[in-house]
């Protein structure tokens, strides 16, 4: 009779519940946690540089889904009301580019490579420097087909996209690392 009440399925649910907690318990005690949405120093940042690029208002949304203030110059002279922000963020370089990188015996393009870069510096108003000169940069490889031209841009452009997210991801988690001020 012992056996059958060893193999039911309450008892089993029982015995991976507590298996499960097991785990759990000990990945806690490792110092595992889930990424959390980031904190930052500041609530108001103003975005200077290339600010109407698809990757800076990209970044300029991301900031402002965290609650973070956000101004640029041409925000700032619509409002005709100037709001000093607690830090700027100066956008330096912020391109896309496009490589050939692979020929077949004919000179026909058959590789591309995707290229998106991002330049930045974080300071306060008075010039005090938070985060230096930073640069990001993401590369993709592509095949290409001139048969296939009008799918290859689609998959170009969506390339570039999912590399804007990344790049916003890791501005947003560098800016989240500056702790004071």
């Amino acid at each position: 009779m012992a056996p059958a009440v060893l193999k039911s399925p309450a008892r089993r649910a029982v015995l991976r519940g507590v298996v499960m907690a097991g785990l759990a318990g000990g990945l806690t005690g490792c110092g595992f946690a889930l990424r959390q949405a980031p904190t930052f120093a500041f609530d108001s940042v103003q975005v200077t540089g290339s600010e109407n690029t698809s990757m800076s208002r990209a970044l300029q949304q991301a900031m402002l889904a965290s609650g973070i203030q956000v101004t640029n110059s041409s925000a700032a002279s619509q409002a005709g009301t100037p709001v000093t922000p607690q830090v700027v963020l100066a956008v330096l370089v912020d391109q896309h580019e496009r490589v050939v990188s692979g020929q077949n015996e004919s000179g026909e393009v058959r590789e591309l490579t995707l290229r998106a870069r991002f330049r930045f510096r974080l300071s306060t108003p008075a010039g005090k420097y938070l985060l230096e000169e930073t640069e990001l940069l993401l590369e993709r490889d592509i095949s290409f087909s001139e048969t296939a031209a009008l799918s290859k841009a689609a998959e170009e452009n969506m390339m570039f996209r999912d590399m804007d997210g990344d790049i916003v991801q890791q501005v947003v988690r560098r800016l989240a690392a500056v702790k004071s001020l």
